[in-house]
């Protein structure tokens, strides 16, 4: 039943079959994100999805919502413009790793500090997938692409504690080995009030795979699963113990932080009432 509920949520056109390669996570987590919508209740026509560029940002043109491809980088400036113009939407942005982190890091930080009610769902493979397998901000020591041939040497961003330092007010981290605890935490992304980012993280097999020799996408979501500990186990495991692990879970859930279109909002129509009258603030 689930399945075609998702089919459900797809656009028909010509676009299809998709541009994700055999054995990309991609498909499995916008699954996740249409399920994780379906179950809010949300109507179709009071959400709105952007992305950036990249391989994750191709799902807006798949999905029956209203929608906006952005440039890289900078999906986050026009979901804000859009929160701000129209706050009684539901504003999700998909992005990746590359796009979100290295040339929209500074939008990512600011958005998260701003606690716009927004939700990010950020698709992390570590590694720009769609234009070659360059290192992205999330890449591990060691690993290898077409710009790290002898491994890289930058240490990885940690979007959760990124997030969670920037101020963000729900952050939280799924495996595309568990597509159930991907909805869950999109599901509760959805449901704050404020910003949300759920770190998602994936597989790249055809690139990512092919630089680092880990095998198919099958083999790949098996060593995601091999390495993944609950955010619980992990807070009883030592920093050796936690080498290489992926801690899932939820991170953040707070509330009562005011959130940025409403104070915004509140402020605009001051103003009108100030300038109307033309009264000194």
């Amino acid at each position: 039943m689930m399945e075609s509920i998702v089919h459900d949520y797809l656009r028909p056109h010509k676009g299809f079959p998709h541009v994700w390669c055999p054995g990309c996570s991609d498909g499995i987590i916008v699954s996740s994100i249409v399920r994780a919508i379906h179950k809010t209740g949300i109507e179709r026509d009071k959400l709105v999805m952007v992305s950036g560029i990249g391989c994750s940002s191709r799902a807006p043109i798949y999905l029956d919502f209203s929608s906006l491809h952005g440039t890289h980088g900078r999906a986050i400036c026009f979901a804000t413009g859009i929160k701000l113009a129209h706050p009684e939407l539901t504003v999700v942005v998909i992005t990746g790793d590359g796009d979100s982190l290295a040339i929209g890091g500074n939008h990512f930080i600011h958005a998260c500090r701003r606690n716009i009610d927004i939700t990010v769902i950020l698709f992390n493979n570590g590694t720009y997938g769609m234009t070659g397998g360059q290192m992205s901000p999330t890449m591990n020591i060691g690993d290898k692409g077409p710009t790290t041939p002898f491994g890289n040497v930058d240490r990885a961003f940690d979007v959760v504690t990124l997030a969670t330092a920037a101020g963000a007010t729900f952050v939280a981290r799924a495996s595309s080995y568990n597509p159930v605890t991907v909805e869950n935490a999109i599901k509760k992304g959805i449901q704050n009030k404020g910003l949300s980012i759920i770190d998602v993280v994936a597989t790249c097999p055809e690139v990512y795979g092919f630089y680092n020799k880990t095998g198919n996408g099958i083999k790949m979501l098996k060593t995601i699963d091999e390495n993944t500990v609950s955010k619980v186990k992990a807070e009883t495991m030592t920093e050796k113990e936690l080498d290489h692990k992926v801690v899932v879970g939820t991170f953040v859930e707070k509330e009562g932080v005011p959130e940025y279109s409403e104070t915004y909002r509140k402020l605009f129509d001051i103003s009108k009432k100030v300038y109307a009258n033309e009264e000194s603030i």
